[in-house]
């Protein structure tokens, strides 16, 4: 879906108005579309498939806005002022931005949709009111001329990516969280939705193995229905695992399908296909597969990524966006569903934490529960260890593993992201289903492939997240492996091969060599960047860890990978915001 940029002014302004027309007539001389939303308010959108616009009540939404098929609404105060807002995020969910005009037509308050699908900027400049999930170049400048990186949020960022669902890592604009309004007026934000209010829903707690795995995949149907009917022409990626096989179930047959696709790396780790096989023999499509092989990671490459209001992380990979990009096109597909987001809200792994979600929720009485033994063995514990760590348990989260850190130490702990507050009460696998869905809000971020189609992901969208949310962990891995409940569900439109696959895709080998094979450019690009310049990047420990046997003896990729992306964000905005 396109993205968009909706400037508002105040009635009587004659040099707002001026302003207006100024970077109205700007954005149509670029090539962007435009459309008045009233004489105060003009909205301009560009990329593939422009946003839609409907109106519910005093909210304008801007992007895919789909009906709830059961909506459960949450109890309110009657005298409750945002009770109208809070109940619409239950009536209908989407990928959206939500703008409330005042009487005289200037934007008012904002919102962003519960899943984080579409970003949710608001800023003042010039006495305009802005509200975007993004900003084209040509306009930076004229909009937002006060705007600055903040060198502490990407210090936290950085160690951290998770943190990027929370605040902008730019001093200006204000990013609303998912499910958050904001009072353009007042400057006041109001959380409408958030995980918490989700979590270990009584009605779902109380269901049955049967019923709850019908309830699973029964939102996720939702999710693809609806997605599905905002575009023509799709395609699906399959890799062979789980996640993106219950996608394509819940496609195949309802809807039509141009072109499957999978992408196989080398080595027998990253080579799925003869799951894609069972799968496409199963459900009888024809599956395109295409072989990935390591591209080089220069200098070209990275100052290629796409950076936006935020660094990227689905933009890692821009050799494999470009050819799938190349391929919907030609198959004449403007959207692509994919499986991404599912290993953390389904839960896989299934862990010893799922025992001490389930101590947390019942006490002494979960030791009378077979799910017990059944995790132990798992696991490879004994029942009492289990019971041991569960009473132990205080909230804490795993500490970072020990090694060599590509950062300098940070002067003071980050806060706490703001949907963790209450993690203590949920249990250390229901926050890692948090946590996931925080890296899930990364996946919805521009990359060469966006710029091409639009990337669907239905396993992170709203009637998902609430269904895995209100279950508990237990519910979920059936008290014995990683994602049973999801296997239940479809255990009848998936063939055997994949609903008792116990192995995984591994590609760490394959950016790994990516990483080995860039190091002529990539040494420089982080050695004499800008975040070794501000003391982000501990140059010294960069020499060592930017070595081939340095990368073979710690296998540092995820941060090699992260760190390379966030320098090439911050010279993105050093320069645009200098020109």
């Amino acid at each position: 879906m396109g993205e968009f940029l909706l400037c508002s002014r105040r009635p009587g302004d004659a040099i707002g108005e001026r302003l207006s027309r100024a970077v109205r007539h700007e954005a149509e001389r670029q090539g962007y579309a435009s459309e008045a939303l009233s004489p105060l308010t003009w909205l301009i959108a560009w990329g593939p498939r422009p946003p839609a616009i409907r109106r519910i009540g005093p909210w304008t939404l801007v992007g895919d806005v789909f009906d709830r098929r059961r909506p459960v609404f949450p109890t309110v105060r009657e005298n409750d002022p945002k009770a109208y807002d809070v109940k619409l995020l239950a009536r209908v969910w989407g990928r959206y931005v939500g703008v409330m005009l005042d009487p005289a037509g200037s934007v008012a308050a904002a919102l962003r949709d519960p899943s984080g699908a579409r970003e949710a900027v608001v800023w003042t400049a010039h006495g305009l009111t802005f509200v975007a999930s993004d900003v084209p170049d040509a306009l930076i400048r004229t909009v937002a001329p006060d705007w600055r990186i903040s060198v502490e949020r990407v210090s936290a960022a950085v160690r951290n990516p998770l943190a990027l669902g929370s605040e902008l890592l730019l001093d200006g604009p204000v990013a609303l969280l998912p499910g958050e309004m904001r009072d353009l007026a007042t400057e006041e934000t109001t959380p409408l939705w958030t995980p918490a209010g989700h979590i270990h829903r009584p009605d779902l707690l109380a269901l049955q193995p049967p019923e709850a795995a019908a309830q699973l995949r029964d939102a996720l149907k939702e999710a693809v229905d609806g997605l599905a009917s905002a575009t023509d022409a799709v395609a699906a990626e399959v890799s062979g695992g789980l996640d993106s096989s219950l996608v394509a179930a819940a496609l195949h047959p309802s809807h039509q399908v141009r072109l499957w696709l999978n992408a196989f790396g080398p080595g027998p780790g990253a080579d799925e296909r003869r799951f894609v096989q069972a799968l496409a023999a199963h459900l009888d499509i024809e599956v395109t597969t295409y072989s990935r092989r390591p591209s080089v990671l220069t200098r070209k490459e990275l100052e290629a990524a796409p950076q936006r209001l935020r660094p990227s992380l689905a933009a890692l990979d821009g050799a494999f966006d470009q050819e799938w990009a190349v391929r919907c096109a030609k198959a004449g597909v403007d959207a692509l569903f994919t499986g991404k987001g599912g290993d953390g809200l389904l839960i896989q792994p299934a862990t010893s934490k799922v025992f001490t979600d389930l101590w947390r929720l019942k006490g002494w009485r979960s030791l009378a529960s077979p799910d017990l033994a059944h995790l132990a063995r798992l696991n490879e514990r004994s029942v009492w260890t289990l019971v041991a760590e569960a009473r132990r348990w205080r909230g804490q989260m795993d500490r970072p593993r020990p090694g060599q850190d590509l950062f300098t130490p940070l002067a003071t702990s980050p806060a706490r992201h703001p949907w963790l507050k209450e993690a203590s009460a949920w249990g250390p696998a229901k926050t890692v289903q948090v946590l996931s869905l925080l890296q899930g809000h990364g996946l919805h971020g521009p990359s060469r492939l966006t710029a091409a189609v639009d990337v669907f992901h239905p396993l992170l969208s709203q009637p998902v997240i609430e269904a895995c949310l209100g279950l508990s962990t237990p519910q979920l891995t059936l008290g014995r492996r990683d994602r049973a409940l999801a296997r239940l569900a479809f255990q009848d439109q998936l063939p055997p091969e994949i609903i008792q696959r116990r192995s995984k895709g591994e590609l760490t080998a394959f950016f790994g060599r990516m990483i080995a094979d860039g190091l002529e450019d990539l040494r420089p690009w982080l050695l004499d960047g800008r975040l070794a310049a501000l003391g982000i990047i501990d140059r010294r420990s960069a020499e060592a860890i930017l070595t081939r046997d340095a990368l073979i003896r710690g296998g540092d990729y995820p941060d090699i990978l992260v760190a390379a992306l966030f320098e090439g964000w911050v010279r993105a905005w050093d320069s645009r915001l200098r020109t």
